[in-house]
């Protein structure tokens, strides 16, 4: 009998949650710090795609001898998932990204990111349809407050329409943060958290040089220095702390949150990204969040803790 994480309203353990939480944290952390370490390669040249190109080529070669180790030659783990590590690689990492680029082609970055962010609904509703596990009240009020504080964080309260096509893509990405937390979640499948980051960020970045390869994504880059509030940094060193810090770091942490954590609680958990991006943008470029930012970030939280507090005390379902 193996355990698999269908993510019923289950309280953890206190040890468990406590290192799942840290976990999540941290992947929030350098997740957040993704966006300013992009901007100082985007305004020297560089496309979005050649960023996070990078990013998932450096933390793939950052990952592959550590999860070679963590795998010690069980090769027939990775056979037997294979179809997983490459939905994990195709549609959480490389597909999440053409996603969410391509969207704000046609929408406002704070539009295209709430889309995004709408992933933890997604969640809740995938349980609810696939195992019948209904929201309860506070899980539900957790929603609404944290869908409310992230309006406010991403101040998308603006006027305009909105293209339909950038919509489209918008929720093709949300999907894939969804698809990130559920597959992320699977415990009975043996792979250790830093063999999926590892083996997904292969297959990630395999897809997106594909890509690049037959012109669906434009691969512009630039050796110019990178410059964060008037400091230069090379643009070597900053792609690769894009790499490691920001994907190689943020992957694997994040598949070991939502293990102990569960899909559900972790996607929530990892809404926080938005503040940690605020507070980066602020230390690094100099942009002051505005005191309605600080009142969303509030919120978000608020709808972390309820839905931690909808968390009914209930035995996993093995298989």
């Amino acid at each position: 009998m193996t355990t698999v994480t269908h993510d019923a309203p289950v309280a953890p353990p206190a040890s468990r949650f406590g290192t799942g939480l840290a976990f999540a944290l941290v992947s929030a952390m350098s997740f957040g710090l993704s966006g300013t370490l992009a901007k100082g390669l985007l305004v020297e040249g560089w496309s979005p795609a050649a960023a996070v190109t990078a990013r998932i080529v450096v933390a793939a070669a950052v990952l592959v001898v550590p999860a070679l180790v963590a795998l010690r030659g069980r090769w027939h783990l990775l056979r037997r998932n294979a179809r997983l590590v490459v939905a994990y690689g195709v549609v959480s990492v490389a597909g999440c990204q053409f996603a969410y680029f391509s969207a704000v082609e046609h929408l406002q970055v704070g539009v295209a990111l709430l889309i995004e962010y709408t992933a933890p609904v997604a969640v809740i509703g995938w349980l609810w349809l696939r195992y019948g596990q209904r929201p309860g009240v506070l899980t539900t009020l957790g929603c609404l407050v944290a869908g409310g504080g992230l309006v406010l964080v991403l101040d998308v309260v603006s006027g305009g329409g909105l293209d339909p096509v950038g919509v489209m893509w918008g929720l093709l990405a949300m999907i894939g943060v969804a698809t990130y937390f559920i597959l992320s979640a699977q415990e009975g499948n043996g792979l250790p958290p830093l063999v999926l980051a590892a083996a997904g960020m292969v297959v990630g970045g395999a897809a997106l040089l594909g890509l690049g390869a037959v012109g669906l994504l434009d691969m512009a880059w630039s050796t110019a220095p990178a410059s964060y509030d008037g400091t230069e940094v090379p643009w070597w060193a900053a792609a690769l702390a894009l790499g490691v810090v920001t994907a190689a770091v943020s992957y694997t942490t994040g598949i070991a949150a939502s293990r102990r954590l569960g899909s559900r609680l972790a996607s929530f958990v990892a809404l926080v990204e938005v503040l940690f991006a605020l507070v980066f943008a602020w230390l690094l470029l100099g942009e002051l969040p505005r005191s309605v930012q600080v009142l969303g970030g509030a919120l978000v939280l608020a709808g972390v803790v309820l839905v931690k507090l909808g968390e009914r005390p209930t035995a996993r379902p093995a298989a």
